[in-house]
């Protein structure tokens, strides 16, 4: 989701080193492709920057922790001396095992500093964004009996773009922000967004003797771009259909040149206004350039600008908002406008110059909650997420027990996952209750879809997806749904069933697990005859209401209430080849417990189409 700049310099493979030591040094400077001041601009604007550094070491020390002269150092853009190295702190003479307290001998803060025998490293990030790029290497200790060293700067790598967000708060109309006069005699490119809920005000004004140049939401539907250059006022104003003033963000691009002057508003036509063909032309202003008031201070704007450009030059608002009396740096309510970019339940997290995206209770990870979290599950293995109990109490479900999970009942399960296999029968998903109630997804034998609830009441009932073989090697995305009584299932993307319960109470659920249930004991035949090897092949994004509990067991195994027996491999599903899926999902065809039968064999307790039945 990241759109990186790499920059390249003259060594990026990683290089031996021998014979070096502090009266005869080894030094190699790096030259990027790129000068100095193009690499500064690139790292200022950028949002954030790094270099990996890595120094594989044998009997060669790095920075001789923790109190000696370090043996090892890099030199940065201000041509300094810096102490530290890959994934520390400047200030900070470490290595990142130093900082994660994880170094192979814990008298030292970096595992080359040990001094061993044998081959090790220390390796990490750099990128505290002033210090880089790296522009030379000095190392010092690879002149001893059996001492050896091998070290790697990567590239130079950035993402985003500062500027973009780079945004000020206007909270009254008598403020504003004040720059140098804007040099636009010929030609001026203005660009910014803004959002607002005023229904007037003015962006930003330049005035001259008699010349002036001013753009300003006119009215709660029209921009106007006005610029005089001796000959009368020109204005071109955007209408829009609907209002501009409604808190989101919206974009604006004014130009002027000798031969026309134009306004651009989000992606409405573009006005466009003919220069006369005689007359001034010269724009020649000389008063401090105003954005977000005016220097009568009138109809200033309310509301954020951010991103303003000027001839290609980017303003920092933010610094000028700092020491501006009712203006503030940065601007509230990103998510308002761009929370919609948080997917599969990711919640979008306001901050001072943008936002980010929460994936804690998304099935998914990455900045926008996108990237898949998978795994490949054996022959056997079982991965339980344990729910807590809803009361204290004792977990008999006789009839006098009941009531005390009266609020416990599930309103709701909204269940989410991919799979592939070439497996069955399968297990892929069991969820039980205090009450000895089920819900169960399985593969039956012919590799039909079964969602099976055995409830209390009503006994077993079974919805089944019976268009086509899903266990084909080919990844598949299921959904169930059920909001109170309605039930919907769909399979990758496409409706499969809707059903109405009569009456379902769900409740108390005790367990979530994937794969291989260990306690089988109140399972129907079909089932049991499923969970038989549980599930073989890869399971991705599962996600049972606001848990994830793939992603629990692959992320926080140790602090989040989930148990994994027998092998759990993490793997991208997408990726897996054919073959590989051949080699994980057929390993036990030829011990079929259940015995050879027909791949299209009818199912048990089930009619062979997508549709419900309900039995006891």
């Amino acid at each position: 989701d990241k759109i990186w700049t790499a920059v390249q310099h003259n060594n990026t493979g990683l290089t031996r080193v021998q014979g070096a030591e502090p009266e005869k040094p080894y030094t190699m400077s790096f030259n990027y492709n790129g000068s100095a001041e193009q690499l500064e601009a690139v790292i200022n604007s950028a949002e954030y920057c790094e270099q990996e550094a890595a120094y594989h070491c044998k009997k060669s020390r790095l920075l001789n922790t923790p109190n000696g002269m370090p043996f090892a150092w890099w030199v940065g853009r201000a041509n300094e001396k810096h102490l530290y190295w890959g994934g520390s702190l400047p200030g900070i003479q470490q290595c990142a095992c130093g900082l994660e307290e994880s170094c192979l001998d814990m008298r030292y803060f970096c595992n080359c500093d040990a001094d061993r025998e044998e081959w090790t490293n220390d390796t990490g990030l750099l990128a505290f964004k002033d210090h880089l790029p790296v522009t030379q290497i000095v190392i010092t200790d690879t002149n001893r009996s059996n001492s050896e060293a091998a070290w790697k700067i990567g590239p130079l790598r950035c993402y985003g773009d500062r500027q973009f967000w780079n945004a000020a708060s206007f909270h009254t109309e008598a403020s504003y922000l004040h720059f140098p006069t804007f040099h636009a005699e010929v030609s001026a490119d203005i660009s910014f967004f803004f959002k607002t809920t005023a229904v007037s005000g003015v962006f930003l004004e330049n005035l001259g003797i008699k010349d002036f140049i001013r753009v300003e939401i006119s009215s709660p539907k029209e921009i106007t771009f006005s610029i005089d250059v001796g000959n009368g006022p020109t204005e071109a104003t955007v209408q829009s259909p609907t209002p501009l003033n409604d808190n989101q963000w919206h974009y604006v691009r004014a130009e002027r040149n000798l031969k026309q002057t134009s306004l651009q508003v989000d992606s409405l036509p573009r006005k466009v206004l003919e220069a006369p063909a005689e007359g001034h032309f010269r724009l020649q202003l000389n008063s401090q350039l105003f954005v977000g008031g005016t220097a009568s201070r009138q109809k200033g704007f309310l509301g954020c600008i951010r991103s303003l450009h000027l001839n290609g030059q980017k303003l920092d608002l933010e610094e000028r908002a700092k020491v501006t009396p009712g203006v503030k740096p940065g601007c509230p309510g990103h998510c308002s406008s761009y929370g919609n970019l948080c997917h599969n339940g990711g919640k979008c997290v306001e901050k001072y110059n943008g936002y980010s995206c929460d994936c804690t209770n998304s099935a998914y990870e990455g900045p926008f909650c996108k990237e898949e979290v998978s795994a490949l599950l054996e022959a056997g293995t079982s991965v339980t997420y344990i729910f807590q109990e809803p009361y204290p109490v004792t977990k008999n479900a006789s009839s006098s027990s009941s009531a005390i999970y009266v609020d416990s009942v599930m309103t709701k399960e909204n269940i989410a996952f991919s799979f592939l296999t070439a497996h069955t029968p399968s297990l892929l998903l069991y969820i039980n209750t205090y009450f000895h109630e089920y819900l169960a997804v399985i593969l039956s034998k012919n590799g039909s879809l079964q969602v099976r609830y055995k409830l209390s009441k009503d006994g077993l009932l079974i919805f089944t997806i019976d268009s086509g073989n899903f266990a084909n090697r080919e990844l598949h995305h299921v959904k169930i749904n059920r909001e109170g009584r309605e039930l919907v299932i769909q399979v990758d993307q496409v409706l499969k069933l809707k059903h109405n319960f009569s009456e379902i109470d769900f409740k108390a659920i005790r367990s979530l697990t994937l794969g291989k249930v260990t306690d089988s004991l109140l399972l129907d035949p079909e089932v049991s005859k499923a969970n038989a090897y549980g599930f073989i092949g890869c399971l991705s994004s599962v996600q049972y209401n606001h848990i994830a509990p793939l992603k629990a067991a692959l992320r926080h195994p140790s602090i989040a209430p989930v148990t994994v027996k027998g092998s759990l491999t993490e793997s991208s599903c997408a990726s897996i080849m054919e073959a590989d899926v051949n080699t994980v999902t057929t390993i036990y065809s030829s011990s079929d417990p259940f015995g050879k039968t027909d791949e299209r064999e009818p199912l048990t307790n089930a009619v062979r189409s997508d549709s419900a039945v309900i039995g006891g």
